[in-house]
């Protein structure tokens, strides 16, 4: 089993490490300090498994798992019980709260071997499980801290974009297109979800199809008898429906 450590601090890592002296057929191919330095040896190294810390520079260990999504197997390793829920969304294996023990750590890394000993059957058991707290973990999130920026993968690429620089967001069925500073980017998400991540008080939905930041909104102008268009500072127009033309309304007054 070929792993990968990532972790901002060097003694963490080490103990992982000393821990995996154990695990004869174990191979620890990397160790990474921050998230950009995981994301880029997950790619080039194909690891069975990363260890992740979460709040760790540059790219928590969500942005990582996000960017490497269906690269390898997760487990994140952290001080912070907070995040256990959020970890379903990202498909992790375990989740290891710091101090662990060798005990502890043997267990997770017994539950990652045989989940890749049985494959595809464990990976559609994982699924369910992730299906049955997603709504939890997402409504978690909601109520949570906002998230003040997004990670797009483009290629060998990595975007991070803060929240307050973003325009606007196009649905595109199971993706989103986030147009910022005269740019787009596509990201597999859906529109749904990234709202409710998001600060509602700053991001409105106005269409099924458009979620609008409301920093970049000029006025609103009528396009025909019963529609409206969101004029934009930058001259773009984005259309709203009746719905969302009741909702701009009330934040406008």
């Amino acid at each position: 089993m070929r792993i990968i450590i990532v972790d901002d601090e060097m003694l963490a890592r080490g103990v992982v490490r000393e821990y995996l002296e154990s695990h004869p057929d174990v191979e620890v191919v990397a160790e990474c300090a921050n998230g950009f330095e995981a994301v880029k040896a997950i790619t080039e190294l194909g690891p069975d498994l990363a260890i992740l810390d979460i709040q760790m520079p540059k790219l928590d260990g969500f942005e990582v798992a996000e960017l490497v999504a269906g690269k390898c197997r997760i487990m994140f390793a952290t001080a912070f019980d907070q995040y256990a829920l959020k970890a379903f969304e990202y498909r992790a294996l375990d989740y290891l709260l710091k101090p662990f023990s060798q005990e502890r750590f043997d267990q997770a890394i017994n539950h990652v071997r045989a989940t890749l000993a049985q494959g595809d059957a464990a990976r559609a058991q994982q699924e369910a499980t992730r299906d049955v707290v997603r709504d939890a973990a997402r409504d978690a999130v909601a109520r949570g801290k906002p998230l003040g920026r997004v990670v797009i993968r483009d290629g060998a690429k990595v975007h991070v974009i803060a929240s307050e620089k973003i325009d606007y967001i196009e649905a595109q069925d199971d993706y989103v297109q986030i147009h910022t500073e005269g740019k787009a980017y596509l990201k597999n998400q859906r529109l749904s979800d990234l709202e409710s991540q998001l600060d509602a008080d700053k991001f409105l939905r106005i269409h099924r199809s458009y979620l609008l930041n409301l920093e970049c909104l000029a006025r609103i102008e009528q396009a025909g008898k019963d529609s409206h268009v969101a004029v934009l500072k930058d001259g773009g127009k984005l259309p709203i429906s009746r719905s969302g033309y009741q909702k701009v309304r009330s934040v406008m007054q």
